[in-house]
């Protein structure tokens, strides 16, 4: 799959890595700002008892 990504990036070696990078960064963005707070109340962390 990276090797695929890092084939379709265009530009030189260097750009291509400016690319993957900012990549990286919206993907981890995405996930604490959209997904992570969706999935947030569904998960069982919340429940927690102490006897």
């Amino acid at each position: 799959m990276y090797g695929w990504i890092w084939r379709h990036l265009p530009g030189s070696v260097a750009l291509r890595i400016v690319e993957a990078f900012v990549l990286v960064v919206a993907v981890v963005a995405l996930l604490m700002f959209v997904v992570f707070p969706w999935v947030e109340p569904m998960l069982p962390f919340n429940d927690v008892s102490v006897r």
